[in-house]
């Protein structure tokens, strides 16, 4: 099983999409005004939703969800690749929060403009557990 689509919520969709499209490289697939905005990734979708639209509707086409405070995701990179992303975000001038090692690998960790906690990092982050 692979994860198919995540989402994020987000506060400003029109702001959100420039960032990740223009920043991250997401394709828009689909947009409903001040409800939602998906994006086309290589091998997934990205969900960004209002939650103040999303939250509330009643007998709407899904069930109702939404969250408060900030979401968290982690974008895979290639090994070798930390220091060309790194330089990618000062270039899109977002400010990097934090770098941590986790043993011999480095995760990125930045912000979206909605305040969700955003991360590069590489698959061996996780040791041999995503392993075929």
């Amino acid at each position: 099983m692979k994860i198919l689509e995540t989402c994020l919520y987000v506060d400003d969709l029109d702001e959100a999409a420039e960032f990740y499209t223009s920043v991250l490289g997401f394709k828009p697939y689909s947009r409903e005004a001040n409800r939602h905005i998906f994006l086309a990734g290589e091998n997934a979708m990205l969900l960004l939703f209002n939650p103040e639209v999303t939250a509330n509707e009643v007998d709407g086409m899904v069930p109702s969800h939404g969250a408060t405070g900030a979401g968290h995701v982690c974008f895979q990179i290639e090994p070798g690749e930390e220091d060309k992303y790194e330089q990618h975000l000062l270039n899109h001038h977002v400010e990097i929060e934090k770098k941590v090692k986790f043993g011999p690998h480095l995760s990125i960790y930045f912000r979206d403009p909605a305040g969700n906690s955003l991360e590069f990092a590489t698959r061996k982050l996780w040791g041999n557990a995503l392993d075929d």
